[in-house]
C-alpha cells in the first residue's frame, strides 16, 4: 500500500493533533473445547489455552505501536460466553471462572477480558441462570473482567423475566462496589441483538458462531472527524456527509492495516474492523462536539437526533468502502461519562435520559455509561432496559444498556469512575413507577417483520 507525502502528513496530524488511535485490538478465543464435568479441570484448561494462544498479544501490539507509530490503547481478550462453557460442570457459583480469567489477563498484561456472558433472549438454561446470579460477586472480585447478557433479539422478542433479573443484578453489582461509585456496573452491559464479533468492552464476547480464534480491531477518531468539519462550517448537509464519509474511509484504512498486520503476527485470521467513534473524557475527543460542529448550540437540543443519524450512517458508509470486513457496532457511541461534551450537556440541562433514549434509535449502541441515583428501584432500571430492548428489537439493530445506580448519591451529584471511563453527573429518572409492568414477566413477542424465512 503506497501513500503520497500529503497522505502521510495527514495521517501524522490525525495521531498527533486530533487524538486518532486504535482503541483496541481484541483477540477472540473459543473455549468450547475446555468444557468438562469438573469445574477445576475446565478452569485449568481455560488458563492453559489462553496462555498459549494469547501469550504474544500484548508484545505484538507494542511492537506494532513502535514500528508504525500508531497508538493502540487497549489489548483485550474475548472468550466464548462462560455460561456455555461452565454449564456442563457441577459448579453453582461461576465467580471462580471470572477469577481465573482475571488472573490470566493480569499475567499477560491484557487490559480487559470480555465473555463473562450469557445469551438468554428466549430463556434461561441452568448455566445461564448460574452465570447471571454470579455477576455481582464476579465483577466485585475482579479488576479486568467484563460481563454481558443478551436479553432480547428481533427474532425472539424480549425476555422480560431476564430484564427483571438484570435490574436486580445491576442493583446488586452497584452495592457490591459501592466504595467505588458502583464501578462494577461500568463493566456490565445488557443487550438486544448482541453482535458476536464486537471488540469493544464491556459487551465483547467470542460468539459460538465464530472460529477457533480471530483478531478484531476497534478504531476511534472523534477528534479527526470534528477537525474535518471545522473547515466546512457553511457547507450543506450533502457536503458534510461527504466529508464525514471520506474521513471515515481514511481512518478505517489505517485500522485495516494494523489489524491485518497484528493478525498475521499472531498467526490467527483477521476478524472484523469496528469503526466506532468511541469518545474519551479528554478534551478534543468528543462525539458531542462533532454534533455541535454541525451547527447545534449544544448536544441535546432539537436537531441532535438528526445530526447523530447522519454521522452514524456516514461513518458506516465510509468504513464499508475501506474494508470488506467491517463489523461489530461501527458508527457513533454516545456514552455520558466517557465524553466531556456529553457531560457538559447533561450539566447544562440540555440532555435528559429521555433525550438519550431518543438518540439511541440512530446511534451505534444505546444508553451507555449513565449514572443514576442510588435509590433508583429495580423496577425502574428494568423498565429502562425494556424500553431500550424494544428500540433494538423493532429496528433490527443492536441496542444496549450500561447504567450505574451510584449508591448513596442523588440527581445532580458527581460519580467518578476513573481512566477511560471518566466521571458523570447523576441523571434524574422518571419518578413514576413501573413495578406492575415489570412484575408481569413472560416474553414480549417478536415484531411481525421478524418473520423473514
Amino acid at each position: 500500500m503506497l501513500f503520497t507525502p500529503f497522505e502521510i502528513k495527514e495521517t501524522v496530524d490525525m495521531f498527533l493533533r486530533y487524538k486518532l488511535d486504535i482503541r483496541a485490538i481484541t483477540l477472540g478465543v473459543s473455549l468450547l473445547d475446555c468444557a468438562s464435568a469438573s469445574g477445576v479441570e475446565t478452569r485449568r484448561r481455560i488458563r492453559e489455552k489462553l496462555l498459549k494462544v494469547a501469550g504474544p498479544l500484548v508484545t505484538t501490539g507494542r511492537d506494532i505501536e513502535t514500528e508504525y507509530g500508531i497508538p493502540i490503547i487497549n489489548k483485550r481478550l474475548s472468550v466464548t460466553p462462560i455460561a456455555l462453557i461452565a454449564g456442563s460442570s457441577e459448579d453453582e457459583d461461576y465467580t471462580p471462572y471470572a477469577q481465573v480469567l482475571d488472573e490470566v489477563a493480569t499475567e499477560l498484561g491484557v487490559d480487559f477480558v470480555g465473555g463473562f456472558s450469557a445469551l438468554v433472549q428466549k430463556g434461561f438454561s441452568t448455566g445461564d441462570r448460574r452465570l447471571v446470579d454470579s455477576i455481582p460477586e464476579a465483577l466485585a472480585a475482579t479488576e479486568r473482567i467484563c460481563a454481558s447478557v443478551n436479553v432480547a433479539s428481533t427474532k425472539s422478542g424480549i425476555n422480560m423475566n431476564a430484564v427483571r433479573r438484570m435490574g436486580e443484578v445491576i442493583k446488586a453489582t452497584a452495592e457490591r462496589t459501592s466504595d467505588r461509585d458502583g464501578l462494577g456496573c461500568a463493566k456490565l452491559v445488557v443487550f438486544c441483538n448482541a453482535p458476536e464479533d464486537n471488540p469493544f468492552m464491556a459487551g465483547s464476547f467470542h460468539g459460538p458462531g465464530e472460529g477457533e480464534s480471530c483478531l478484531n480491531v476497534g478504531v476511534s477518531g472523534p477528534g479527526v472527524v470534528k477537525a474535518a468539519l471545522e473547515s466546512h462550517r457553511t457547507a450543506s448537509f450533502d457536503e458534510l456527509a461527504d466529508v464525514i464519509k471520506k474521513t471515515a474511509f481514511k481512518i478505517t484504512r489505517m485500522g485495516q492495516l494494523v489489524g491485518m498486520e497484528a493478525a498475521k503476527r499472531l498467526g490467527v485470521p483477521f476478524g472484523i474492523l469496528d469503526l466506532s467513534l468511541a469518545p474519551t473524557p479528554a478534551v478534543g475527543d468528543s462525539v458531542a462536539r462533532i454534533l455541535e460542529e454541525m451547527g447545534l448550540e449544544t448536544a441535546g437540543t432539537h436537531g441532535t437526533t438528526a445530526a447523530l443519524a447522519m454521522l452514524t450512517d456516514m461513518i458506516k458508509k465510509g468504513g464499508v468502502m475501506a474494508s470488506t470486513h467491517v463489523g461489530g457496532f461501527s458508527g457513533a457511541f454516545i456514552p455520558v461519562s466517557e465524553d466531556e461534551g456529553m457531560v457538559a450537556a447533561v450539566r447544562s440541562g440540555a440532555i435528559s435520559l429521555d433525550k438519550l433514549e431518543a438518540m439511541t434509535c440512530v446511534c451505534s449502541v444505546g444508553l451507555d455509561m449513565i449514572a443514576l441515583p442510588g435509590d433508583t428501584s429495580v423496577a425502574t432500571i428494568a423498565a429502562i432496559i425494556a424500553d431500550e430492548m424494544a428500540i433494538g428489537m423493532v429496528n433490527h439493530k443492536t441496542t444496549a444498556v450500561r447504567v450505574i445506580p451510584v449508591p448513596g448519591k442523588k440527581a445532580g451529584d458527581w460519580a467518578e469512575f476513573g481512566g477511560l471511563l471518566g466521571g458523570a453527573p447523576i441523571m434524574a429518572v422518571n419518578p413514576a413507577g413501573s413495578e406492575d409492568f415489570i412484575a408481569r414477566g413472560g416474553r414480549i413477542p417478536a415484531p411481525i417483520h421478524s418473520f423473514r424465512n
